[in-house]
């Protein structure tokens, strides 16, 4: 099973990016995680996608479609999602074909405090209905306090944030069985 994986964050010391890269030395037996990078994406506009879909859309579209399921791992920005994110679902969300149609999708965050994203996955979820993806209802992972739970490499230490991530893609693993 190919899972793409999409970070909401830019930033080079993101925790949802580490996040991310836990996942994929988690993944179960004949699961594989690429890692798509979003930064490319320029700032949704429908003149410029009446003129002709920028280059890293298409190529996103197709890593989407391609895929048997995806990760989203984001970070919370003022309550939701945050705008790089936001802005990239617009893009995949266009026609022709958006890609996320009946595609089965987990979702995770990472945030240094006591809430641990749970805010910006409940609008997440709202999203990728309009979208008409599958999403995983349980487990939900928010990994709260972060920065107490990855070290100076960016790697996960805690334990039982690694056993709700294993869980997750586990989770996704049969959501996509069943919906193949």
């Amino acid at each position: 099973m190919n899972v793409l994986g999409i970070s909401g964050s830019l930033r080079k010391g993101s925790y949802n990016s580490m996040a991310l890269r836990a996942a994929q030395k988690l993944v179960p037996p004949g699961m594989r995680l690429d890692i798509a990078d979003i930064a490319a994406i320029p700032l949704y506009n429908d003149d410029v996608r009446l003129a002709g879909e920028p280059a890293a859309v298409s190529e996103l579209k197709a890593k989407v479609r391609a895929a048997d399921a995806v990760l989203i791992v984001t970070p919370e920005y003022n309550f939701s999602i945050p705008g790089v994110l936001k802005n990239t679902l617009d893009w995949l969300s266009r026609p022709p074909e958006p890609p996320f149609a009946g595609k089965p999708v987990a979702i995770m965050g990472a945030s240094p405090g006591p809430v641990g994203t749970a805010r910006v996955q409940y609008d997440l979820r709202k999203v990728l209905v309009f979208l008409d993806a599958f999403t995983v209802n349980k487990p939900e992972v928010f990994i709260s306090f972060a920065q107490n739970k990855f070290d100076a490499q960016g790697e996960l230490t805690d334990d039982a944030t690694a056993k709700f991530i294993t869980d997750l893609l586990v989770s996704l693993e049969k959501l996509a069985t069943r919906l193949g």
